[in-house]
């Protein structure tokens, strides 16, 4: 009876060992499945952050063109007033300067009103 336990001590140990096998395939197969989805996961990211990328910059496209189109009017208004301010300067600037110099090289001192009256006693 002794060779006939030892032999169903041996079935055992020979199922557990294959029991054994069997998990650690399982776990090899189950860390296995897991890297792929997590790399397949990130290619989607990113092929969904190329795409966004690619609408966002369609956009900017379409609707900068308006900006720079904004810009150049804006660009000539400006130049446009400062060659007006110019021309008027250049009419009028002589005129200015002579009536500066002569305010203040013709001078007429005046009392104020609250000093020229002497306080009465």
């Amino acid at each position: 009876m002794s060779a006939q336990n030892s032999k169903g001590i041996q079935t055992l140990l020979d199922a557990e060992r294959e029991a054994q096998k069997i998990v650690q395939q399982a776990r090899e197969y189950r860390s296995k499945r897991v890297k792929d989805a997590r790399t397949e996961a990130q290619k989607e990211i990113e092929d969904y952050r190329k795409q966004k990328e690619e609408e966002f910059k369609k956009f900017e496209k379409e609707h900068s063109s308006g900006n720079k189109k904004a810009e150049e009017d804006a660009s000539k208004d400006a130049e446009q007033q400062v060659n007006s301010i110019k021309a008027s300067g250049e009419k009028s600037g002589q005129k200015v300067v002579d009536d500066l110099l002569r305010v203040v090289t013709d001078v007429r001192p005046e009392v104020p009103d609250r000093v020229a009256a002497p306080p009465k006693a």
